[in-house]
C-alpha cells in the first residue's frame, strides 16, 4: 500500500492583548477604522506583550494540537517550523520550541517561504512521511510576531499585521480515500524587492553598515499588482484539482493567505464556491501571515466544519513572492 500523510490534529493560539482600531485612531490621529472595517472587515489584532516571544506563541500552539490528538510531545519525530518573524536569526526558533516542548525524540528546523510557509511546511512534512517510515508524526507550526517589526507610524503596515501560531500534526495513513492529493509551489521571486525586513542579515548586519532603524521594519517598498493573488490563487487551486483528480465543486473548505480579503472572495467566484468556502479570521485577528491558514484551519476543525471524506485546500501566498498550494482529503 501507498504511504501517504494526513492532518490528524490542530492547534493555534494568539497573545491576549488586544489592539483595536480605535487605538490607532488615536495614534495616527484619524479614521482608520472605517477604511479597515469596510474594505478588509479588521475590527481587532493580536500583539504580543514584551515578555513574550514567538517560540512562546508555538509552545502554546503545539500543545494545544498535541492535545487533540491525544499524543505527548516526546511522540514527534520531526518539527518543523515556518516563521518570518523567528527569536533569533540563529539558531532556529524550531530548535526553542524542541526544547521546551519536551519533544525528545523530535528533529527539527525552521523554514522560511513568508506567509505561504504553513503550507509549504505541511507539505515538506507529508514528503518526509511518504518517504521514510521513521517519521511517523511530524508537527507543523506557522509562526508570527510582526508586531516587532512595524513602524507605528505606517498606517498601511501597522494597522494590519498582526501575531499568532497554527499547528498541525501529520502522520502516515495508507487508507487509498484520506490525506494529501496534490500540491503546487511557485515561487515569482521578480517581486523580491517589493516587501520585507531588509535589515539585520548578511546583506545588511548592523555591525558594517550601523543602525538605519527603518531597515529593521517591515517595508511596503513597491506596490504588488492587485490581481496578483486572485490570478495565482486560482490557478494553483485548478491545477491541484486537475492533479489531485477531483473536481473544484467537491472543495469543502479552502484556508487562504489571510491578507484581503476581497481577494479571496474574488478567487472564490473565479472558482465558482461560495464565499464562505474560504474562512475569514481578519476581522477579530487581523492579518497574521504565516500562522493564518494554521489558524483558520484550527478554528474550522474545533468548529466540526469537516468531516471524513471533505476535501480542503490550503493555499498560501507570502512575500519573496512565494506561493504553495496542496489538498488534503478528511
Amino acid at each position: 500500500m501507498t504511504r501517504n500523510s494526513c492532518i490528524i490534529a490542530s492547534g493555534s493560539y494568539v497573545p491576549e492583548r488586544i489592539i483595536p482600531n480605535s487605538w490607532f485612531n488615536e495614534q495616527l490621529g484619524e479614521d482608520v477604522d472605517t477604511w479597515l472595517q469596510e474594505n478588509l472587515t479588521i475590527r481587532e489584532r493580536r500583539w504580543m506583550t514584551k515578555d513574550q516571544n514567538v517560540s512562546d506563541l508555538c509552545i502554546e500552539a503545539a500543545n494545544r494540537a498535541l492535545d487533540m490528538a491525544g499524543l505527548k510531545a516526546a511522540d514527534i519525530n520531526l518539527l518543523i517550523i515556518s516563521t518570518d518573524t523567528p527569536d533569533f536569526i540563529s539558531p532556529s526558533t524550531a530548535s526553542v520550541v524542541q526544547y521546551k516542548t519536551g519533544m525528545i525524540n523530535a528533529a527539527s528546523f525552521d523554514l522560511n517561504t513568508a506567509c505561504a510557509g504553513f503550507v509549504t511546511a505541511a507539505e515538506t512534512a507529508t514528503k518526509y512521511i511518504q518517504s521514510d517510515s521513521d517519521y511517523k508524526y511530524v508537527m507543523v507550526i506557522g509562526a508570527y510576531g510582526m508586531s516587532r517589526f512595524l513602524n507605528l507610524k505606517d498606517k498601511k503596515t501597522a494597522t494590519l499585521f498582526a501575531d499568532g501560531a497554527g499547528a498541525a500534526i501529520l502522520t502516515a495513513t495508507n487508507l487509498p480515500n484520506k490525506g494529501h492529493l496534490a500540491s503546487d509551489l511557485r515561487t515569482r521571486g521578480e517581486y523580491y524587492d517589493f516587501m520585507g525586513i531588509y535589515g539585520g542579515a548578511a546583506s545588511h548586519p548592523a555591525s558594517a553598515y550601523g543602525f538605519n532603524e527603518e531597515d529593521y521594519r517591515l517595508q511596503f517598498v513597491k506596490k504588488f499588482p492587485k490581481e496578483l493573488n486572485p490570478i495565482m490563487w486560482t490557478d494553483m487551486i485548478s491545477n491541484v484539482a486537475r492533479k489531485g483528480e477531483f473536481e473544484i465543486s467537491e472543495i469543502k473548505r479552502a484556508f487562504m493567505t489571510q491578507i484581503n480579503i476581497n481577494q479571496i472572495r474574488e478567487t472564490m467566484d473565479n472558482l465558482h464556491l461560495p464565499h464562505e468556502t474560504a474562512p475569514a479570521i481578519m476581522a477579530e485577528y487581523g492579518y497574521t501571515g504565516s500562522a493564518a491558514i494554521g489558524m483558520a484551519l484550527d478554528i474550522s476543525l474545533r468548529a466540526g466544519d469537516l468531516n471524513p471524506g471533505d476535501i480542503f485546500i490550503l493555499m498560501g501566498s507570502g512575500g519573496g513572492l512565494t506561493f504553495a498550494c496542496n489538498a488534503f482529503r478528511m
